[in-house]
């Protein structure tokens, strides 16, 4: 018997023009940016767990190709002194906050059935109550580790392109395959969802979590949302990684001759934009 797609795990709150945030690891989650933007403004919330979509038929587990390509679809496994202890498919839970009248999509960018996957956020949007999704991600650029990530933003419709600037958000500009998140832009309007996409232009060079731009995704999302938001953690971890991969950047004459070219380009690009204004 096949399992339904989405499961009901409580009775979902009724929140009011409320805002999904949605996190999606895989295309656009460069550097954690995306899974670890939301799971930070979860932490410390009084936050219910609604429903989760079932992995069946929207990811491919078993890829061909070389190991490194397969590993990208396989399922996580671990073993402990000869036992399985944890076999991880695909999770993808919704939570609600009540008290801040916001939902919360942790999940993983499907391979198949774009178009199943996306109704069942939808159906889970109008149980919530949800008026306005913010998807936000992040994309390998030419910002150096040194300084600040380049926030961009997109929107479902034209009346809405006013937030990019109330936000202070850069315009995408891009022409390339497609993600999820944009497909979900592309579909809100039909389902009468406001939409709003912000991607974080992150170091091309580095691999691995990214704590100084999921702090400032974190601190805009917070701005945007009103949310109060503890950044004093985020604010350590991030001055730790900038001091690691500096230490580690210095080891490598050529890399460190990128990042210098990358932050000469950084700050030329800030002097025009100032003077521009």
């Amino acid at each position: 018997m096949a399992t339904a797609p989405l499961t009901l795990v409580n009775d979902p709150p009724r929140l009011k023009d409320a805002t999904l945030l949605l996190a999606l690891t895989g295309w656009m989650d460069g550097g954690d940016v995306s899974t670890g933007t939301v799971r930070r403004l979860m932490d410390g919330r009084d936050v219910t767990h609604v429903a989760r979509l079932e992995p069946s038929g929207f990811y491919i587990d078993n890829f061909p190709g070389s190991m490194e390509v397969t590993a990208l679809f396989r399922p996580h496994v671990r073993y402990d002194n000869g036992l399985v202890t944890e076999f991880e498919m695909a999770g993808n839970d919704f939570y609600a906050d009540v008290k801040a009248n916001t939902a919360f999509f942790v999940g993983r960018e499907p391979n198949l059935n774009w178009p199943g996957f996306a109704d069942c956020i939808y159906e889970v949007c109008g149980r919530l109550g949800v008026k306005r999704i913010i998807f936000m991600g992040s994309f390998g650029g030419a910002v150096p580790h040194t300084r600040e990530p380049r926030l961009y933003g997109s929107v479902s419709e034209r009346r809405l392109l006013p937030l990019l600037t109330q936000h202070g958000l850069r315009p995408t500009e891009y022409e390339g395959p497609a993600s999820f998140a944009t497909y979900l832009l592309t579909r809100s309007p039909g389902h009468h969802l406001e939409m709003l996409s912000i991607s974080a232009e992150i170091p091309g060079y580095l691999q691995g979590e990214n704590p100084l731009s999921i702090a400032a995704v974190t601190r805009r999302l917070g701005a945007i949302l009103n949310l109060p938001v503890d950044l004093a953690s985020l604010r350590q971890a991030s001055t730790q990684w900038e001091l690691e991969v500096t230490e580690a950047v210095e080891k490598d004459e050529k890399l460190i001759e990128t990042v210098r070219e990358l932050e000469e380009q950084y700050d030329n690009d800030l002097i025009s934009a100032t003077t521009a204004e």
